[in-house]
């Protein structure tokens, strides 16, 4: 997980996933919709995956 990532997943939890999937960037953007926090949680979360 590097620093962009990271930082992108903060300010825009949809684009820092969108590489890992369909499915993945489909739940992001339904948490973040959701509220902020759950988005970047989430997004967090997937990428902290191997």
């Amino acid at each position: 997980m590097s620093l962009i990532r990271v930082l992108l997943a903060i300010f825009f939890p949809p684009l820092a996933v969108v590489d890992k999937g369909c499915g993945s960037f489909l739940i992001i953007v339904l948490l973040t919709c959701c509220g902020w926090v759950p988005g970047v949680i989430g997004a967090l979360i997937i990428l902290n995956k191997d």
